[in-house]
């Protein structure tokens, strides 16, 4: 939490020119915050980010992911500077992140310990499978995401020679990118559900079905008819809306066994 903040703070300090085009009403960077002050919360919450992760994982066996957490900070850095402004190269790796963010429970349980690849027990294999699971959907919903901000940004960054996918591609190839992406987890989510009400588990069934399918269906009804950055502001709310009753998701497994 402590790395995404920071992740976010240096965005804004970055993006201070193109969110008074974009956003000019929710800019906090030199209005709210001096600079300095910025880059100072931002230095200070990754700093805060790696102490916890050294203070919560013993450095002899979870090294790689304290590590792991300082590619991240750098990644976030690299992204506000230079790959956000890309095509495709910053949605795609803020999405690798966020699914990492998943990824490190996993890893956080189970050493990386050549004696435990060896010998793995049943509940290893199924937590690793929810965990690909959600590392999946996180992955996928985060790049929906990604686009769909990038569309409604598309004026601001044009002006500052980004060349996202809407610049690049067009609005309507966005859109069909985002379509895919949202049909294809839709598919799975079903598949999923029906297997879920094969075990008995309806009560997850029905939220799932309910709070997550059902808005992706309504996001994609609105996808091709969104015109104006306040439609897109609208879908991107909604896909931040499935991104957290997907979280609450796992509530579930806690009774389900």
């Amino acid at each position: 939490m402590c790395i995404a903040a920071g992740g976010y703070i240096i965005n804004d300090y970055f993006d201070q020119n193109i969110d008074e085009i974009n956003k000019p009403a929710k800019v906090v960077v030199n209005k709210l915050i001096k600079r300095r002050w910025v880059m100072f919360w931002h230095l200070f919450l990754s700093l805060a980010g790696i102490f916890f992760t050294n203070l919560a994982l013993p450095l002899v066996d979870f090294w790689h992911l304290i590590l792991a957490n300082m590619v991240a900070i750098i990644a976030l850095w690299i992204y506000s500077t230079d790959l956000k402004k890309k095509l495709l190269v910053g949605n795609l790796l803020i999405s690798l992140l966020t699914a990492w963010v998943i990824g490190i429970l996993f890893f956080s349980k189970y050493p990386l310990h050549i004696q435990q690849l060896i010998r793995v027990k049943h509940e290893e294999v199924r937590f690793f499978r929810l965990t690909a699971l959600y590392m999946g959907f996180a992955f996928v919903i985060s790049l929906v995401r990604e686009v769909v901000k990038d569309m409604e940004d598309i004026e601001g960054d044009r002006k500052y020679g980004c060349t996202t996918m809407p610049i690049v591609w067009g609005m309507r190839v966005s859109k069909v990118f985002i379509a895919v992406w949202i049909v294809v987890l839709i598919g799975v989510l079903i598949v999923l559900q029906l297997y879920a009400l094969g075990m008995g588990w309806w009560h997850s069934a029905l939220y799932c079905t309910a709070l997550i399918v059902v808005p992706l269906i309504y996001v994609l009804r609105k996808l091709f008819s969104a015109t104006a950055p306040d439609h897109f502001h609208n879908l991107s709310s909604w896909v931040k809306f499935i991104m957290l009753t997907g979280i609450l998701s796992m509530l579930f497994f806690r009774f389900y066994h």
